[in-house]
Parts: structure tokens; C-alpha cells; sequence
């Protein structure tokens, strides 16, 4: 393997790293241009992060929860010219579900679900392969959906790709990723 420093982009699924790393800690405004420099060190040259996530909506439980989620991302744009920001969106639907305990009656719950944000970062991860963007990736998210196209980056490109799980580890995307780490 080539010795660095290695061109490198960090990909972050924004829902898994806050669900995953940042909730229920007190480090809500991370920097994630210094926290990954810091992380990777001098042998790899952070050429772009990419944050991949959805705009929320306010609820019940959380009417300001899109305020300062807003608030955020503005600060990253402002702050950290590395941070490229692409969005996902948020899908409302009412769907019937049963109790778990007991079973069955069934009810109507509302279930918000992100689309597009992972199949975002799976395409930019691929797109920045072909045109030679990174000699290194480093994808932040615990989705497994994730895992052929890093499977294929690494088999069709030879790019080394790296595997943040701010999660349980999905073992699909862990196997495509280098088993020595990151360069």
C-alpha cells in the first residue's frame, strides 16, 4: 500500500453520526473539519467533508428541534469551508402497526422516515471514485445499505475506504472496508 498522505473525503451520514455520537453528549456544535483531521492525522490530507442529511420538521414533542438543526448547518456553511451540505428529505405517512405486547389490536402511528440521504452519499462516494477526487474515503454511518457501493469503489478503484460506526458495527459495510484501518 502507498504511503500517505493519502487525498482523503469524509462522507457523514448526519442522522447516524448525531443518533449514533452526538445526542446525549455536550459536544452538540463539533467541528467535524477538526474533529476528523484530528482523528485521521498528518498522513491524510482531508480534502472535503460531506454531510449528508435531511431538513426536520418541528413536532409535538420537539417544536424547535428544525431551529436549531437550522442553526447548525449555517454554522457549518459559515465556519468550515471543507463542509459541502446535501439533502435527503423526510417522508410523513400514517401506517398501522401492532402492540407488541400484547398482539394484535393494531394502531395508527405516524412515521417519519429520511429518504435519499444514504442513497446521496452511496452516489457521491462512487461519482468521487470515478473521477479520481480521493485516494481515501472514510464513510461515517452504521447504514449496511452502504455496503456494495463501497464494496465496488474498493474492487473497481482500488481507493482505500475507511469505516466509521457511530453505532453497533453493520458487518456488510465493515467487510468492504481495509482490515489494517485507514493508511
Amino acid at each position: 500500500m502507498a504511503k500517505g498522505p493519502f487525498r482523503t473525503i469524509v462522507d457523514v451520514d448526519g442522522f447516524n453520526f448525531y443518533y449514533g455520537a452526538v445526542r446525549g453528549t455536550p459536544w452538540k456544535w463539533l467541528d467535524p473539519v477538526a474533529l476528523f483531521q484530528k482523528v485521521l492525522g498528518p498522513q491524510n490530507a482531508l480534502v472535503k467533508v460531506k454531510y449528508f442529511t435531511a431538513r426536520v420538521q418541528p413536532s409535538p414533542g420537539d417544536p424547535n428541534v428544525n431551529v436549531r438543526q437550522d442553526t447548525y448547518l449555517r454554522a457549518l456553511q459559515a465556519h468550515c469551508p471543507l463542509v459541502e451540505l446535501y439533502y435527503g428529505h423526510f417522508l410523513r405517512h400514517q401506517i398501522s402497526m401492532e402492540h407488541a405486547n400484547p398482539p394484535p389490536p393494531s394502531v395508527q402511528v405516524w412515521k417519519n422516515e429520511e429518504k435519499g440521504s444514504d442513497v446521496n452519499l452511496a452516489l457521491h462516494v462512487l461519482n468521487d471514485a470515478w473521477l479520481n477526487v480521493y485516494s481515501c474515503a472514510v464513510i461515517v454511518s452504521n447504514d449496511s445499505d452502504l455496503a456494495e457501493s463501497l464494496r465496488l469503489v474498493k474492487a473497481q478503484n482500488g481507493k482505500i475506504i475507511g469505516l466509521v460506526t457511530p453505532g453497533a458495527p453493520p458487518r456488510d459495510a465493515a467487510a468492504a472496508c481495509e482490515p489494517q484501518g485507514l493508511g
